[in-house]
């Protein structure tokens, strides 16, 4: 380290020598990704064995109740709607 050159100064050149090495690779990859016709992100082989999502959600399931069922049903939520 030569004797007339401070701490601070050595450590503001390394700073923004990252800093410019950080810029470029982000200007790098703004420019990549704004070319007309290019994939934004490349695919990724690990994600290729992963199973493809489906677009559905399940098929709803319903069961019927008995009248006896309905009643006990319709007790249970008018108790529950006294009780506030």
């Amino acid at each position: 380290m030569p004797e007339h050159v401070s701490i601070y100064q050595l450590l503001g050149v390394g700073l923004l020598a990252l800093l410019t090495v950080a810029w470029v690779m982000a200007l790098a990859r703004v420019l990549r990704a704004t070319r007309p016709g290019a994939a934004p992100w490349p695919a990724d082989p690990a994600l290729s064995a992963l199973p493809q999502q489906r677009q559905t959600g399940p098929h709803p399931e319903s069961v019927e109740l008995t009248p006896a069922e309905q009643d006990a049903f319709a007790g249970l939520v008018r108790q529950l709607s006294d009780g506030r």
